[in-house]
């Protein structure tokens, strides 16, 4: 299961990376998100495969307070014992994978989105550009009609602002995201060498363990 996790974490994060940066690796991503998203049950998809991750979630944290519990519990002499102690260890270190795949998930959505609409943006400002090149260059030798034009021309100027203020809003969104990216993407460095730790706490502890059980059995 955490194998599973961390390959998930790692092909999201490479996703992202790929989103981030404008190269032949960023037009694949969004065709294949674009493929993804497309038809009426892809949302539905999503939403299933989101509210799986949630539910192995909340089943994991269940665990984890129930070990908790255990620890707590006048009865069990208080204190974790070494096999609670590496569920712990594993539970925590799952519950953390699921909520770096499920915001990760998130992320990966938003840059897709961004980008869309900074692709609508551009094509509705080129658009508008030409049109204002083309009305300037049918002013000329045209009297009558030179005040509509101009008329229209400002409007066209204001609208195309308009559309450069959301390019540049969009734009800082997107650079926004792409921090958060980074950043996910070195905590998910801390978290491989954080596993590292654990497997080998773990090592120790089932060594710890097998030396109890052979006490046990000498005795």
């Amino acid at each position: 299961m955490i194998q599973l996790l961390f390959v998930v974490v790692l092909a999201e994060a490479s996703v992202a990376a790929a989103l981030l940066f404008k190269t032949p690796l960023r037009k694949l991503a969004v065709l294949g998100l674009d493929r993804l998203k497309r038809g009426r049950r892809a949302p539905v998809a999503v939403k299933t495969v989101a509210g799986v991750f949630l539910a192995l979630l909340a089943s994991t944290l269940y665990s984890m307070a129930e070990i908790s519990g255990r620890a707590s519990d006048p009865d069990s002499g208080g204190g974790l014992t070494p096999t609670d102690q590496v569920l712990f260890s594993r539970h925590l270190l799952e519950a953390s994978l699921m909520g770096y795949t499920l915001f990760l998930m998130l992320v990966i959505d938003r840059l897709h989105q961004y980008i869309r609409d900074l692709r609508g943006f551009k094509k509705n400002l080129e658009a508008v550009s030409k049109h204002n090149n083309m009305l300037e260059e049918a002013k000329v030798g045209i009297s009558e009609e030179t005040k509509k034009y101009q008329e229209e021309i400002a409007n066209l100027n204001k609208e195309m602002n308009k559309l450069k203020l959301q390019v540049q809003e969009k734009t800082e969104e997107v650079h926004v995201a792409e921090d958060k990216a980074l950043a996910i993407q070195k905590q998910s460095e801390g978290l491989l060498i954080e596993y590292d730790r654990l497997l080998e706490d773990n090592q120790h502890l089932r060594i710890q363990l097998q030396s109890i059980d052979l006490r046990l059995s000498s005795s």
